[in-house]
């Protein structure tokens, strides 16, 4: 009965909350909120916005001015979907806060990411983000979703004493790197060779995948390393998904110690992904990078996602910098 009842005092602290703050807490209107939404995030976070962020700005605003719901709702999967569902607080018919939640579905696991909780600067400090934070977490569980989870920025300690408060703990910590032409690589430590990946080397690699990238958090990747193994039907899927890969494995002294997946969709970017195992983490892991900076220079940028705080001096190496860490947190 702790558990009920530690909920229901929670909601009513929310309701009472609501009532002394100004504007209304509301569901989203996909029909006439788009366009608030997409200026209410990008003005929250018009810092830290990358390539993959403004696209899905420009879909929200696009969608917004008629380009088709209907059609933008058809090209959600079930494995994640732009937020059709979420809250905003309105004022004076101004949204000036907003809530998401994105459903995901893997292998079973339904899943809730409760995102984009932005609030106007002008109304920060008066509980909104709280209230908006809380209302998402409570139709995420009339849901029934197996999990609920949210990511905040281990820069903001503010977000992070609130989700805490609110019932989120951490589960894993996840660091971004980024690298841009012109970023210098030093060289490859010669022990070391590093060629094409071959057909054999996967069921190690399958391994250590599952070490960098846990399934714990699998279900958020845009891929995941099933969808890299060898074979004709895996090649075909990755044909109809207009996905390439180009991979890497690399040799001390005859003995594989790591693999490199470059995965290229159109309107993604280009993604690493590495399979390392912890005894030849650091060598292995800046072999790979720096193949994979010099076999792919014409590229714009490349995303590698890594657990924070390892390899780190390895990475910095291949000439990659760090763009954000990014705390995973469920609520229990």
């Amino acid at each position: 009965m702790i558990p009920q009842k530690v909920t229901i005092i929670g909601v009513v602290d929310a309701v009472l909350s609501v009532m002394t703050l100004p504007g209304t807490l509301r569901p989203l209107n996909p029909l006439r909120d788009l366009m608030a939404v997409a200026d209410l995030i990008e003005l929250c976070f018009h810092g830290t916005i990358d390539a993959e962020g403004r696209s899905f700005l420009h879909d929200l605003r696009r969608t917004s001015r008629g380009s088709g719901l209907a059609d933008w709702a058809a090209r959600t999967s079930d494995l994640a979907g732009m937020p059709l569902s979420g809250f905003v607080w309105e004022d004076s018919g101004q949204v000036v806060g907003n809530v998401s939640l994105i459903a995901f579905n893997r292998r079973g696991r339904r899943i809730t990411l409760i995102a984009n909780v932005a609030v106007h600067p002008d109304y920060r400090r008066r509980g909104i983000a709280r209230n908006l934070t809380q209302r998402a977490l409570l139709a995420a569980r009339q849901r029934s979703g197996h999990e609920i989870w949210l990511q905040v920025r281990d820069d903001n300690p503010g977000a992070i004493k609130l989700y805490e408060e609110l019932g989120w703990r951490e589960k894993a910590r996840r660091t971004t790197w980024r690298v841009a032409p012109g970023q210098p690589v030093e060289p490859a430590s010669p022990r070391l060779r590093v060629f094409r990946r071959a057909a054999q080397d996967w069921a190690r690699q399958s391994e250590w995948f599952a070490q960098s990238y846990p399934q714990l958090i699998s279900w958020y990747y845009p891929s995941f390393w099933d969808s890299f193994r060898p074979g004709i039907w895996n090649s075909f899927q990755r044909f109809l998904g207009d996905m390439s890969l180009r991979e890497w494995s690399a040799y001390e002294d005859a003995h594989l110690s790591g693999v490199l997946v470059a995965q290229s969709s159109p309107g993604r970017g280009d993604y690493l992904w590495a399979a390392v195992p912890p005894e030849a983490a650091d060598d292995s892991l800046h072999a790979l990078l720096a193949e994979a900076r010099n076999a792919l220079p014409q590229r714009h940028s490349l995303t590698f996602d890594y657990p924070a705080y390892e390899g780190v001096e390895a990475i910095q190496r291949a000439g990659f910098i760090p763009h954000r860490t990014l705390i995973w947190m469920r609520a229990d």
